[in-house]
């Protein structure tokens, strides 16, 4: 098989998530590097969760270059960043051509992605400290820069997630979103023992909490959800309901993806390249706050506006 992809291909076309949800750049750069990886990766019998794991070790490796005050060590770390997520690419396309779905797989998915920042912030934190005389004289300030940052970052690509897959259920139904429940999640985990299945349930716990956070934060999402459920049980919701949401929907999708991976890495290789890595926490704390906060009032408008049409 060409691993270049074809984008009249039914191969490649199936590796993608929802045209809904694509971002213009992953299109046109993440997705067809990632399908050439995919085709390669499953030629040699390796599986998503592999690639992923790999991915895991490419972004520990560009935190570290980062570190280094040094142009040529940061353009090595851009290139190994961008390395990862064709790989973050990958796995999940992998996946899709060939069904290898599992919660350990979304689990590991999520985490890469915290493993590199937390790698890359820890190593933006200690360059600061050792090169800029205001963090030199202050340590203090950037390690609440940075904290406050990552407490945010987490909370945003979370929530850009879970608008995501809320958005691909409508338009894919069940199987084709990853959308889930914290209280099935809480009765499969309750219904397992630590002591047959200690990874399993310690892997669940994560993903079960996870999963709360992001249904805490979504009062009206999860109102709509009822309803949906008390009218029409598991079946799905007529096609006007579901088109009607998810051209609701849509133009949110847009701060979804500025809410992930691109938008802030093109901000944190230009803050490194322009030796002011604190301007990247500082756009994690105004921009992209502002966005997601705006993204949640929006959504939650939404769904209450569909909420009341259930009921009358």
């Amino acid at each position: 098989m060409n691993p270049t992809p074809d984008k009249n291909s039914s191969s490649y076309e199936q590796s993608l998530k929802s045209m809904d949800t694509e971002e213009w750049f992953d299109l046109h750069f993440y997705r067809p590097i990632g399908y050439a990886w995919a085709c390669l990766a499953r030629r040699a019998g390796i599986t998503p969760n592999v690639i992923t794991i790999a991915s895991i070790f490419l972004g520990i490796g560009a935190g570290l270059c980062f570190y280094i005050d040094n142009i040529w060590w940061n353009l090595l770390g851009i290139l190994l960043l961008v390395w990862a997520d064709s790989f973050d690419s990958a796995d999940g396309q992998l996946a899709r051509m060939t069904g290898q779905y599992s919660r350990l797989g979304r689990i590991l998915d999520g985490l890469s992605g915290d493993i590199w920042f937390v790698t890359i912030y820890f190593a933006l934190c200690f360059r600061e400290i050792h090169t800029s005389p205001f963090f030199i004289a202050h340590h203090w300030v950037i390690w609440v820069l940075a904290v406050s940052a990552g407490l945010c970052h987490a909370i945003q690509a979370a929530m850009a997630d879970y608008y995501r897959q809320f958005h691909l259920y409508f338009v894919k139904g069940p199987d084709g979103s990853e959308l889930e429940r914290y209280d099935m999640l809480r009765e499969k985990f309750r219904s397992m023992s630590w002591r047959h299945d200690a990874w399993r349930k310690f892997v669940l716990l994560f993903y079960m909490n996870y999963t709360h956070g992001q249904e805490s934060r979504t009062p009206s999402m999860q109102r709509l959800r009822a309803a949906l459920h008390e009218k029409y049980g598991d079946k799905m919701p007529p096609q006007q309901f579901r088109d009607a949401f998810r051209q609701a929907s849509l133009p949110l999708m847009k701060f979804t993806n500025i809410l992930s991976f691109n938008t802030r890495s093109f901000v944190l290789f230009f803050s490194i390249l322009i030796r002011m890595p604190w301007i990247y926490f500082a756009f994690e704390l105004t921009v992209m706050n502002g966005l997601m906060i705006y993204m949640m009032v929006r959504h939650e408008r939404i769904c209450r506006k569909f909420e009341n049409e259930l009921k009358n």
